[in-house]
């Protein structure tokens, strides 16, 4: 009978386990994407939810997967104090800009290069919430354009847009000319066309030799 009932109990707690264990998960959220341009810092935004109070044994954990999906790198940790990288790509390159009480432990990458295009992580444990997500960051670092591109790209604009603003006022000009040489030869036609006009009716009004 015993046997039975502890049985029983074992199936009971392993059916509400899986509640308790969500229950006590530790929720990270970050932005899926992040665009940056090279040579300039980043902040990667890293957020928690946590069903017990912010814990002295609270630690976050990031770490980075380059594109080419190698080994996972280390870029920063925390526990009652910000630890950053002793070595690799990260060093001297990422700061602390967090609020663990906040619930915000985010960071920033300094002087951006193209070989931190990849995928951050965000780990969170807060004892006894110690499993939960991991967020995700994936950070894509573009070329930035430089100010003589964008100089030479301006005076290419302007320079077509003063262009084509002389080739329309020449085209208006060259109408309006020859708009007023044919109002001109139109008007020299009708004067000349009347001044005949007039010397015939004054040459039938004047009377013949022949009739005196």
């Amino acid at each position: 009978m015993r046997g039975r009932a502890w049985a029983g109990a074992v199936l009971v707690l392993g059916a509400q386990l899986p509640a308790l264990w969500l229950a006590a998960a530790v929720e990270v959220y970050t932005s899926e994407e992040v665009v940056a341009v090279n040579g300039t810092n980043q902040r990667l935004k890293c957020t928690f939810s946590s069903s017990s109070p912010v814990s002295s044994q609270l630690s976050v954990t990031w770490n980075f997967q380059p594109e080419d999906l190698s080994s996972h790198e280390p870029v920063f940790y925390y526990l009652k104090e910000p630890y950053k990288p002793p070595s690799g790509r990260f060093k001297d390159r990422v700061t602390w800009d967090g609020n663990v009480e906040r619930k915000d432990v985010s960071i920033i990458i300094w002087n951006l290069q193209p070989t931190d295009n990849g995928t951050f992580t965000c780990q969170v444990t807060n004892w006894p919430d110690v499993y939960g997500s991991i967020g995700e960051v994936r950070l894509r670092v573009v070329q930035k354009v430089s100010f003589s591109e964008i100089h030479f790209l301006a005076v290419a604009v302007g320079s077509a847009s003063v262009l084509m603003i002389v080739v329309v006022l020449a085209v208006i000009i060259c109408r309006q000319r020859r708009q007023k040489a044919q109002e001109k030869r139109t008007g020299a036609s009708d004067t000349e066309l009347k001044e005949k006009e007039s010397l015939k009716m004054r040459e039938e009004k004047e009377p013949s030799p022949l009739e005196d």
